[in-house]
């Protein structure tokens, strides 16, 4: 972890957290400075530039209490313009605050700076922030911690709670890996995984292991881990040798309890489990592994990592005893991932869990890859060749990220004419056999299916609508799972299955009862998954997949939610300091 700030960081960095109580069980304001600067850091032999907010890696934890208002003030000392999305945090009548880049606003200039304001209201639970612009979020992240107003959970208290950052350390350049991922280039991989920061003694340099992440725990005593993946392209098994979990929540939600020994965790999303010191005494090794989806398709290296978990009173070596390791599934055995997730169901409260009977939009959403010509031509000679580039599609559509205004201001103007239209698609443009692993090459068959469109289409909803989506992952020259995000909401998980979704037989296996509220879904490897929402907070809502990549090639859109009947079911003008976007693409002071 980084040490060092320059000096102007230092002085700022002085009043890094203001805590404004307004009275005994009242709500707070919660105030911090983030300073975004480069710094240096050593691992495997070289030095290395980073991007960290406050000299740290992960980055500061914001502690807050639901209700509590939240300032942040943003000093941007990057060459690079930057912005901060607080990830899963509702942003009800704050659009303006939610941080996605040339979507809710542009980025924030070097040497410039800006502060969000939004409250954190009915969530409790983990949730985390990172930077929304290039691939910045693999080293600009940190957790917020929100806890209950009265401060009792719905399981046993525990002695502490540990937020687990499962990371990606990487040499090459973050903006020199998202230029390469624009230019279809996909061959650059991490050195290693991390856990908060750390690369673990699974990695060396000439022979000797780097540091690990420790968790120093006491006998009897219960630990609450907030388990957050901050990984640009791989979701994560996680064990801790000798012991297990309990999963009490994910994404500020609480589910019902269930017993695992192991953790299944993609990009962007957050689970909270209870682990119980309750082995002998001793060292145990707690391991992230990397999950991807077995050749042929694109393959990333295997990624692992450990730390220690380490009793009070057992002596620096172990007692002389060997440290166990957990057995961790193969690096592109799927399964185990969707299973994890079978488990998930929410923990019921009165007014919170009511799955909307009636449906007013359904959408049904093909994730996979296409090809459009380069340099903007109409029709390429030979297709998935150098006159082609790979892009990410939703229904055949990749998302063009413009860089010129964001998409709020412009709804918000009423100037969207000639920069986005209105028209994703309900449905993919032809039906075929989604998983059909034939697919994955490239050849006759998928020829006829990857045509792709690369524009700005968006989707309009009236305010107050029910909304279902089922995703269907495909085997369209890929079989990833794909991560689906959608900021400014909790949607109910209805349910999940693998192979095609058939509405006649699949929707039976709805639960309408006590599904779990999310804002993050792991749609499974070539299966599919059906989530259902209501538009009640009106903005512009950026919905994409949290791999890295395939946000950078287009699997993503965004969701218009028109204003109510009334002032407080409306989108508010901006805040009287926020920046708009200027001619250059940063916002303007």
């Amino acid at each position: 972890m980084g040490k060092q700030l320059s000096m102007a960081a230092s002085i700022l960095c002085m009043a890094i957290v203001a805590l404004a109580v307004v009275g005994d069980g009242e709500a707070a304001v919660v105030e911090h400075t983030f300073v975004v600067h480069e710094m240096n850091m050593t691992h495997l032999c070289n030095t290395t530039k980073v991007y960290v907010v406050n000299g740290q890696l992960p980055g500061p934890q914001l502690d807050v209490t639901d209700g509590d208002t939240v300032v942040v003030h943003l000093v941007n000392q990057l060459p690079h313009g930057v912005t901060i999305h607080w990830h899963g945090v509702r942003q009800l009548r704050s659009c303006w605050a939610d941080g996605a880049g040339y979507v809710t606003e542009c980025p924030v200039p070097p040497g410039g700076n800006r502060t969000y304001r939004f409250d954190v209201a009915g969530q409790v639970g983990t949730l985390w922030w990172h930077a929304h612009v290039t691939c910045l979020r693999a080293s600009i992240h940190g957790a917020i911690v929100v806890r209950p107003k009265d401060g009792r959970y719905p399981f046993p208290t525990p002695a502490k709670d540990v937020p687990i950052v499962i990371g990606e350390w990487w040499q090459l350049d973050l903006v020199e890996l998202d230029r390469r991922n624009l230019d279809g280039n996909f061959e650059d991989d991490p050195l290693s995984a991390t856990i908060n920061g750390k690369l673990g003694d699974l990695s060396n340099c000439s022979g000797v292991p780097e540091e690990s992440f420790v968790l120093d725990v006491e006998r009897g005593k219960s630990y609450l881990l907030r388990f957050i993946n901050a990984a640009l392209f791989s979701e994560y098994f996680f064990k801790v040798a000798g012991h297990t979990f309990t999963v009490v929540g994910a994404d500020a939600n609480y589910l019902t309890p269930f017993r695992t020994d192991m953790v299944t965790i993609a990009p962007g999303e957050t689970i909270d489990v209870l682990m119980i010191a309750d082995a002998p005494p001793g060292h145990y090794h707690m391991t992230a592994v990397a999950n991807q989806p077995p050749p042929p398709d694109l393959q990333i290296r295997a990624l692992s990592t450990r730390g220690l978990v380490r009793y009070a009173g057992v002596r620096a070596d172990n007692n002389g005893l060997p440290v166990p390791a957990p057995l961790m599934p193969g690096q592109y055995d799927t399964l185990p991932s969707y299973y994890f997730r079978g488990n998930f169901t929410g923990l019921a409260f009165p007014g919170r869990h009511r799955v909307p009977a009636r449906v007013d939009e359904r959408l049904f959403v093909t994730l996979g890859l296409g090809s459009i010509c380069r340099g903007g031509k109409k029709d390429c000679k030979l297709r998935r060749s150098n006159e082609t580039i790979t892009v990410a599609t939703m229904n055949n559509v990749s998302f063009h990220h413009q860089t010129a205004a964001s998409l709020l201001e412009r709804y918000y103007d009423g100037a969207g004419e000639g920069v986005y239209t209105e028209d994703f698609p309900d449905n993919p443009p032809r039906p075929y056999n989604y998983t059909d692993m034939d697919l994955i090459p490239v050849g006759p068959l998928e020829e006829v299916l990857e045509p792709t469109t690369k524009a700005i289409r968006l989707r309009r909803f009236k305010y107050n609508s029910s909304v279902e989506i089922v995703f269907q992952s495909t085997a369209l020259l890929q079989s990833d799972p794909n991560p689906m995000h959608l900021h400014g909401y909790d949607f109910f998980v209805l349910a999940q299955g693998l192979g095609n979704f058939d509405p006649k037989r699949d929707v039976k296996k709805f639960n309408y009862y006590n599904p779990q509220l999310r804002n993050t879904v792991h749609v499974p490897r070539v299966g599919w998954v059906a989530i259902r929402f209501v538009t009640d907070n009106p903005g512009m809502w950026y919905l994409h997949c949290h791999f890295e990549f395939h946000i950078v090639m287009g699997m993503a859109t965004a969701f218009i939610v028109e204003d109510g009947p009334t002032p407080e079911t409306s989108l508010p003008p901006p805040p009287p300091d926020f920046q708009r976007c200027g001619t250059n693409g940063f916002s303007k002071p």
